[in-house]
């Protein structure tokens, strides 16, 4: 709203300073530093309010260090971090910008799943909260969205670099020609990037095509699916993570800060020609929509650090991966989720193998055995002796690794 303000006050007023909100790297510092106070400031007075209405968490004793302590814990802080994403975002994105529009789409659709599930677990009395297969239809739900909008909107385009023998020709006439005029036109497209590949662009139209050219446009069948599978991932991957304090939203942090990069290199046309990348016009909004989530997730992480004061619960976790998802596949980074969201892998794996190993062996010897101590994979570190703090602490540097991974990807192929 503030962007559509001062926008207009240099239109017609020339007011100083009021041509800074069209710059995205202004826009983005204000709402990261907005975002920031609003969790850390008004997420100690909805801490206390969530103390008042007895929204604290229930610990099952399962034999962890320091987890009885945890019990009363006020669950649910994943509403900071909601209020503090959205309210920078409404105040300084153009909200007429598709990707802006489909992330507070998948915010608030994912958080009020996640707040139907902790409502259920705190006030209705219910350890299992939301039923799975109804959190599975609500993702699945979200995916249908996404997944439609991305591949059918007329917004959602490429600019891809012209032939070279054009280039050439073009550079010939004029060696310091703009960057803009080496790309050809926009273009609706299922491209990707597939990351450590020379030719690093795969179209998911490709997977039918090749059998009958004219199938092409029928690609939708392949991509929503595709979009679906993803948000589903890495939402459960983010709300296992979430087992001990900080973890979840500070390798989400990281996480996010990295698509961020991705973003704004991908919606600048002088980036996206020399690291010869894709060129997403209209993207750079969500440089905007980062900028806030990361500023709310370290307010957030102020209250949630060892020994955390709150809980985001699945409010949190849910949102929090549903953005990464959506975020992954708008800048087309989607194939380098099993690298850059290499901690929600590894903890989604070691659960899967946890359980698909103790039914194999159960069946088999009578008996259930065990590939960890205990699943999540921060609990086998837990169970193992090692201090929260330090596994914390321990999967932030892991994170922070295979984030720089990520971002080596743009020039190694």
């Amino acid at each position: 709203m503030l962007y559509y303000l001062f926008e207009y006050l240099d239109t017609n007023f020339q007011i100083p300073g009021a041509r800074l909100m069209g710059y995205i790297t202004f826009r983005a510092a204000v709402a990261i530093i907005l975002s920031l106070l609003i969790s850390t400031i008004f997420g100690k007075r909805i801490i206390k309010y969530l103390q008042k209405q007895q929204v604290g968490e229930t610990i099952r004793d399962l034999g962890l260090e320091g987890q009885v302590e945890k019990a009363g814990t006020p669950t649910m802080g994943g509403i900071i971090i909601i209020l503090a994403t959205l309210i920078p975002v409404l105040l300084l994105a153009k909200l007429d910008n598709i990707y802006i529009i489909l992330l507070i789409v998948t915010t608030l659709w994912m958080g009020t799943i996640g707040f139907i599930d902790d409502y259920i677990k705190k006030f209705k009395k219910d350890k299992e909260g939301l039923k799975g297969r109804f959190k599975v239809l609500g993702q699945v739900g979200l995916g249908i969205i996404v997944g439609a909008t991305l591949y059918f909107h007329p917004d959602v385009t490429l600019r891809e670099k012209l032939p070279v023998a054009q280039q050439q020709e073009i550079l010939a006439e004029n060696p310091k020609v703009e960057s803009a005029k080496l790309f050809q036109d926009e273009e609706r497209s299922t491209k990707t990037t597939i990351p450590f590949v020379k030719s690093n662009e795969f179209d998911y139209a490709d997977i039918i095509a090749w059998v009958n050219p004219d199938w092409a446009k029928y690609a939708w069948i392949i991509f929503i699916p595709i979009v679906i599978f993803i948000i589903t991932a890495v939402s459960n991957g983010a709300n296992l993570t979430d087992g001990i304090d900080g973890l979840a939203a500070g390798t989400s942090a990281i996480i996010v800060l990295t698509l961020g990069i991705f973003a704004w290199v991908s919606s600048n046309i002088i980036f996206s020609d020399y690291l010869n990348i894709m060129y997403i016009p209209r993207v750079e909004e969500i440089t905007i929509y980062i900028a806030a989530f990361v500023g709310a997730l370290i307010g957030f992480l102020w209250y949630n650090t060892y020994p955390a004061q709150v809980f985001m619960g699945d409010t949190g976790s849910l949102t929090i991966g549903g953005i990464i998802a959506v975020i992954a596949v708008a800048v087309r980074k989607e194939w380098l989720i099993p690298v850059l969201c290499g901690i929600f892998l590894a903890e989604n794996l070691s659960v899967v193998m946890q359980v698909s190993w103790f039914k194999y062996t159960k069946k088999k010897y009578g008996e259930g055995r065990r590939i960890f101590k205990m699943s999540p994979l921060h609990h086998h570190y837990q169970k193992s002796g090692y201090h929260e703090s330090k596994i914390v602490t321990r999967f932030w540097i892991v994170g922070i690794l295979l984030a720089i991974i990520s971002i080596v990807t743009l020039k190694i192929r």
